[in-house]
């Protein structure tokens, strides 16, 4: 019979989203290029495109929601969704290997140069380590890091911790005990936004500031953006939480649930890399804040 579906595969209707969604980004960067250049009007292009992007976020995940609890997420199709999620993640991973990179080139091969600014343009270069020739380290004489075995050791274990209830969120699932399933999403979600505000407070308190060396620089851009993927992240969980509220997810089919918690364990172990490479490593030797 014509239109008889006998395939494993999901065949998604005409959907405007994946359009709105474009020209939503393309309003974003064009906003945010604006806002650099303290051009007119940039607030306005900028808030429609957040606008755009948050709409297109909403409207497309939930159907995708429908999409899964309606059926239509096969073995098949769960199968090729861990493929994509597996790249995705592969894909982060490179990008923080990129900042590992320009941290790692800047330590092991560090320039005794800083260059400033006046007012009128003219730019000058010293020295950040005395006389020529003196031997160059990655932090600049004198200056003070933060005690990689105070703040940053908490959230390291705040972190561990996480990555076990989020565990037992999912063993909890996989037997049934949809009463440990939220509970350990609870949980999950509680010690990452306790990890956010120590995060917060910490650069806060933190004896240096962004853009005023190359280990400043290195320091924020690598943990700032991993906050931003622990934020995502715990967005990522709140979503599955509210999902198991309404009683989705099954032993069978979850793949919603296991994306958020490859995702949630992949935070964890880039930042046990970024607690030994940048606090440990990087500041070690350096006078304590």
């Amino acid at each position: 019979m014509a239109g008889t579906k006998n395939h494993d595969y999901h065949i998604l209707e005409p959907d405007i989203w994946p359009l709105i969604g474009s020209l939503s980004a393309l309003t974003f960067t064009t906003g945010m290029v604006l806002m650099m250049h303290d051009m007119a009007a940039w607030a306005i292009v900028l808030g429609l495109g957040i606008a755009g992007l948050i709409a297109t976020f909403f409207s497309w995940f939930a159907n995708i929601v429908r999409e899964a609890e309606g059926g239509d997420h096969t073995p098949v199709v769960q199968l090729h969704m861990r493929y994509g999620m597996i790249l995705f993640i592969a894909s982060e991973v490179m990008f923080f290997v990129g900042w590992f990179w320009a941290f790692f080139d800047f330590a092991l091969f560090p320039t005794p140069l800083e260059v400033s600014y006046l007012d009128d343009g003219t730019q000058i270069t010293t020295s950040l380590f005395g006389e020529a020739g003196a031997a160059a380290t990655f932090v600049p004489a004198g200056m003070e890091v933060l005690d990689a075995f105070s703040l940053p050791l908490l959230n390291t274990l705040i972190l561990l911790c996480s990555g076990t209830t989020v565990t037992w969120a999912h063993h909890s699932l996989i037997h049934g005990d949809r009463d440990g399933l939220k509970k350990g999403l609870m949980a999950t979600i509680a010690l990452g936004a306790v990890f956010t505000a120590i995060q917060a407070y910490e650069y806060a308190i933190a004896p240096f500031a962004f853009g005023q060396n190359t280990y400043s620089s290195a320091f924020y851009m690598a943990t700032g953006f991993h906050g931003f993927h622990v934020l995502v992240g715990t967005i990522f969980l709140i979503v599955c939480l509210g999902r198991a509220m309404k009683g989705h997810f099954t032993p069978r089919q979850h793949f919603g649930f296991e994306a958020a918690a490859w995702y949630w364990h992949f935070v964890d172990v880039v930042w046990l890399f970024l607690f030994i490479a940048i606090y440990i490593w990087g500041g070690w030797g350096a006078p304590i804040h």
